[in-house]
């Protein structure tokens, strides 16, 4: 149970660091005296660093050690949080965001990696993946709310403030009760490979941000997404090129490696998007606070961890396949309900769809990370986290992105808000059809389980 405590701990931390600054911001702004851009780079620097290295990490944690990456990131991301609580200017507080960010990179690929090592048996491993995840939708749903609390009492450092105690729990705890993990010292680093996709990432995600407030056709926009695909065909010549590449071609030619990922790049895309839209719906449309908007969301934090723990208990029965195809249609079935409920539904009507999109989330992410995670051999653990979460963070900057730009180009509020919960369900539907063809069926009884390729 500790090492399941020291990594969740961990991963809250940097999931609700992306959401729990949002509320902050317009007080952040006032108090130092920042610009607009000033405000935007203290929001998505964090959000840019965080997916650009997240490569780089999970390369880091599989040479040098997943346990000590790990541990090395919360330090960073700790430090950097006291960094961002003492920031006398806007100049510094981005500084230290865009460190803290850095730091998030190094802690996620870790720490599936770590969970894969402390529980090898693989309904244990099912159940640990599922409160992982978990930890993700209610760290990025509670972070307003969290926000809001602190903002209105204690202040907006104390967002960052929150972070110290428990990367320090979460430091010592793995320190003590998280066994050392193997190092890959003989593996060389691909440096050429790590920078085209950080890159990559980086322009992509700018671009994706940027979608959402300058519009698709903006030249800067198209400048990133251009920049960001000529990256991507960088890094595809060197893996052709090098002699130990950063992704061996054979991970990702596996169905269940690609295809898994691509289902978690699109319920990021869904889900996070009908967070983003619903939220600013219910503060502008509706006149809610930021504290109440976080209230109103919370039908789909609170099913996020019930249906881990179902999921964890259920796969050992029913193998990884149905519970991520059934997650994803009972996803489908909630935004779909929510395009459908009219222009304003009242509140009690949108009760069931965020269950359901909750729930349905949750219950699909600890198939589709067991499935990657069991898919790969152990000396690529951390890559294939890495691979798991930059695809998952590229969905969510999506979803951010398509479902600004949807409330911005519609005929009215209520119109964009219906498009952006129709094209989150139409993710879902192609995610339940990926899953179809990508999961693996549960082994027959009986028979040896085929093993994982590498």
């Amino acid at each position: 149970m500790a090492p399941l405590l020291a990594v969740c701990a961990g991963y809250f931390m940097v999931i609700l660091d992306v959401t729990i600054i949002n509320v902050a911001v317009p007080v952040v702004g006032r108090d130092l005296a920042a610009s607009l851009t000033g405000i935007q780079w203290i929001t998505d620097g964090y959000t840019l660093v965080f997916a650009g290295f997240l490569m780089t990490g999970g390369a880091l944690g599989d040479r040098l050690g997943n346990r000590r990456v790990f541990c090395s990131g919360v330090v960073v991301f700790t430090l950097a949080s006291a960094a961002c609580a003492l920031a006398p200017s806007a100049a510094f507080l981005v500084v230290a965001r865009l460190v803290e960010g850095l730091g998030a990179a190094l802690i996620v690929p870790g720490s599936l990696a770590l969970l894969q090592e402390a529980y090898p048996e693989p309904a244990a491993r099912s159940r640990a993946f599922g409160l992982w995840g978990s930890m993700a939708g209610i760290a990025a749903s509670a972070g307003p709310l969290l926000g809001g609390l602190l903002v209105s009492t204690a202040g907006w450092r104390w967002v960052f403030l929150i972070n110290l105690p428990v990367g320090a729990a979460c430091l010592a705890l793995t320190l003590r009760r998280v066994a050392a993990s193997p190092r890959q010292a003989g593996r060389a680093l691909d440096w050429p490979a790590q920078c085209a996709v950080v890159a990559a990432v980086a322009l992509l995600t700018a671009g994706l941000n940027e979608a959402g407030r300058r519009g698709w056709s903006d030249p800067a926009v198209l400048a990133g997404l251009g920049l960001a695909a000529l990256a991507v065909a960088a890094f595809a010549l060197r893996e052709r090129l090098a002699r130990a590449p950063a992704l061996p071609p054979r991970l990702l030619r596996a169905r269940a490696v690609s295809g898994t990922a691509a289902v978690g790049l699109l319920f990021n895309f869904a889900f996070y998007g009908m967070v983003f839209t619903a939220s600013l719906y219910f503060q502008h449309q509706r006149g809610y606070s930021a504290l109440r908007t976080g209230l109103a969301l919370f039908p789909a934090v609170a099913m996020t961890m019930f249906a881990s723990v179902v999921s964890g208990r259920l796969s050992r029965r029913t193998g990884h396949r149905p519970l991520v195809v059934s997650g994803m249609l009972l996803g489908a079935l909630g935004l779909a309900g929510w395009a459908a409920a009219g222009a304003d539904p009242a509140y009690p009507l949108l009760v069931a769809p965020m269950m359901a999109t909750g729930f349905g989330t949750s219950f699909a992410l600890t198939g589709s990370t067991a499935t990657v995670m069991g898919a790969v051999p152990p000396s690529y653990a951390g890559t294939a986290s890495a691979l798991f979460n930059t695809a998952r963070q590229i969905g969510s900057a999506t979803g951010v992105a398509l479902g600004g730009s949807l409330l911005a180009t519609g005929a009215d509020y209520g119109a964009g808000l219906r498009a952006s919960m129709a094209v989150g369900a139409l993710a879902y539907l192609l995610a339940a059809v990926l899953a179809v063809l990508c999961v693996p069926p549960a082994p027959s009884r009986g028979r040896p389980v085929t093993r994982r390729p590498g």
